[in-house]
């Protein structure tokens, strides 16, 4: 195979996008990435997929779920590379989603030693946050994390 080869056996695609096969052909069939078949029916697919893995990749790497990157994907043709141009678009879309996950990380950081955001696991010191369990009247989960704010000591 030329280095410039235009269309890639799932090996070489998934040796050249670091991924296992068994990931493209999840990808594929999630419609991340398209192949074509040959007349024996072996999966080829257009050298763009190489990008279209990397966006996949990063997405995957800040914990964006395949449906967002899915709906990013859509939106570009099958067998053109993605461009700067179309990853500043995708990635914009994506900032509020990100920027919400930051802050939700962040709340959770500067209370994880102090209280587990009372949903309640009972710990020893959540009777001073969370008395007879009042935080349950405000709704499933771990109020405190979701936004509640706890009452003053």
């Amino acid at each position: 195979m030329s280095a410039l080869a235009e269309w890639l056996t799932i090996g070489e695609l998934a040796r050249r996008g670091g991924v296992a096969t068994s990931a493209l052909r999840f990808y594929e069939s999630k419609g991340l990435l398209h192949a074509k078949r040959t007349a024996g029916n072996q999966r080829r697919f257009h050298r763009s997929s190489l990008r279209r893995i990397g966006v996949i990749r990063a997405a995957q790497a800040v914990g964006l779920p395949l449906a967002d990157v899915q709906n990013a994907l859509s939106e570009l043709p099958h067998q053109r590379t993605p461009t700067r141009s179309d990853w500043e678009s995708i990635s914009r879309r994506w900032q509020d989603d990100l920027d919400r996950r930051i802050a939700e990380l962040e709340l959770l950081r500067g209370k994880l030693t102090g209280c587990i955001g009372c949903g309640c696991l009972s710990l020893d010191t959540c009777g001073l946050f969370n008395d007879d369990d009042t935080a349950a009247r405000r709704g499933a989960g771990a109020r405190y994390l979701l936004g509640d704010e706890p009452p003053a000591v």
